[in-house]
């Protein structure tokens, strides 16, 4: 199966891809202040893909609550739903981040090269999370 996982920051969109069970890094779409013309490059990008199924990142508390954060991308998750009829799932994206940029640091790239492309990897972890789980059990993930 084809998945597109996206990291929703404030910035940039980190974008990942898989066409099976590994995902890779994919693309950066920096926001432009405009969450449809935003939706649209992701959704460019779906089709580009053949993706067949979106899995959005959910920055969930470290308690495991939806705090002010996660309602944020939960409201953007809905509005992005419903301009695709691909099935839109989200995971819990705690530290994706924090990881990604622990990998970047250890290969050995600076500050300014692990902001180019930090964002796409913690997509990809986020992605890989989601395909892992799918793998041990298919009903996991939350279809919006």
């Amino acid at each position: 199966m084809r998945a597109l996982g996206i990291d929703f920051g404030s910035r940039r969109i980190g974008v990942a891809l898989s066409a099976g069970t590994l995902a890779t890094p994919f693309e950066v779409v920096e926001r432009s202040g405009d969450r449809q013309r935003d939706h649209s490059k992701i959704l460019a990008l779906a089709a580009e893909a053949d993706a067949e199924v979106l899995v959005v990142g959910l920055p969930l508390s470290m308690d495991g609550s939806v705090g002010p954060a996660a309602k944020g991308i939960l409201a953007e998750v809905k509005e992005l739903a419903k301009r695709t009829s691909l099935p839109v799932e989200t995971i819990d994206e705690r530290l994706t981040t924090v990881t990604a940029d622990r990998q970047l640091q250890e290969q050995g790239l600076n500050a300014q090269a692990r902001r180019k492309v930090v964002d796409k990897v913690a997509a990809s972890i986020i992605l890989q999370s989601w395909l892992d789980r799918r793998a041990d059990d298919p009903s996991q993930g939350t279809s919006t």
